[in-house]
């Protein structure tokens, strides 16, 4: 594994994207792979502390490799930090780290769980459209080929071969809005993360701010939300859980995040929000493996559907720049 503060020494330095070279959707893939090892980490800290807490104590551990990178790059800030570079910074971080993820959590505690999970496939297309508008991008040849496969597939790997148990008043609730929401706000937030890239922002830099802006809200949601904090256990378990929170924030939180942008720096905004679908890809698997729930068949098929469509696209950018 390749150590993060290497990575950090030519954040500039764009991926080849020619043949022979690593594909950037693989690396986008990759962390967005990484994302859905997420739950094996959190599902065991949740048993101590609330979600607004453990994400509020990643960020500050997070906080150790973003301050020294932050140092490192300062020079680089100097004469970028338009309004639009700083309205982009606030959206990443607040928008897609923070308050996104608040809305998903709240919807499931609102509504129906399928028509949630449905529309969280609208996430692609608000990328494709903010990415037309603000970034110039023109849809390549075959796009809508890829979308509607990866759509299937993502469809296939949320309710197999049946149809969701739900009806127009579930799509109309409350929870459905935040879940919409949710999806617009990370579908943009790839955008921005692109965005700050062509602005020659280094993606170390760019992980680093995200991280750290991030810190002041979670800490008034922490403050407003007014949970208690409650650690207890014997000493074996308090150092497991501290073992825990250091894998989660630097593993799942830190590593996927470098690679995500670093393949964002050589891939439009609109592959890479289907790249990104390796997330849920993973998430089932870990689902299968770790907790037992067992994989159907079309869920199975739709995890195929998804990963050739990331093939077939990455064999076509490789073409493209060759």
């Amino acid at each position: 594994m390749e150590n993060v503060f290497k990575l950090g020494t030519k954040g500039a330095n764009v991926v080849s994207t020619r043949s022979g070279g690593i594909s950037g959707v693989w690396y986008v893939a990759l962390g967005a792979t990484l994302w859905g090892l997420d739950p094996l980490f959190r599902i065991l800290l949740l048993k101590s502390f609330t979600s607004a807490q453990i994400v509020f104590i990643e960020h500050l551990l997070l906080a150790c490799y973003a301050l020294p990178i932050l140092v490192k790059y300062r020079k680089s800030l100097i004469g970028k930090l338009s309004l639009g570079v700083i309205g982009a910074l606030l959206f990443i971080s607040w928008g897609g780290s923070a308050i996104a993820t608040i809305l998903f959590t709240a919807a499931f505690s609102h509504g129906n769980a399928n028509a949630i999970l449905l529309l969280q496939k609208l996430q692609p297309l608000f990328a494709i459209i903010l990415a037309r508008v603000m970034l110039k991008e023109t849809l390549p040849s075959k796009f809508f080929a890829y979308i509607a496969v990866a759509l299937l597939g993502t469809y296939l790997l949320t309710f197999g071969f049946s149809s969701p148990e739900m009806g127009l008043k579930d799509l109309g609730t409350i929870s459905c809005l935040f879940s919409i929401l949710a999806a617009g706000l990370w579908g943009g937030s790839t955008v921005m993360g692109k965005f700050l890239l062509q602005k020659k922002l280094d993606f170390p830099l760019v992980t680093s701010l995200r991280f750290l802006l991030a810190i002041p809200l979670l800490t008034v949601v922490l403050i407003a939300s007014g949970d208690a904090w409650h650690v207890t256990g014997t000493s074996g378990a308090l150092t497991l859980m501290a073992v825990n929170l250091l894998f989660q924030a630097f593993f799942p939180g830190l590593l996927s995040m470098l690679l995500y942008y670093k393949g964002l720096t050589s891939t439009k905004a609109f592959f890479a929000t289907l790249a990104e679908l390796a997330f849920p890809a993973v998430g089932i698997c870990v689902n299968w493996l770790v907790f037992g729930q067992k994989l159907t068949v079309g869920q199975l098929a739709g995890f195929i559907v998804i990963w050739l469509t990331l093939w077939v696209m990455s064999r076509n950018q490789n073409k493209a720049a060759a």
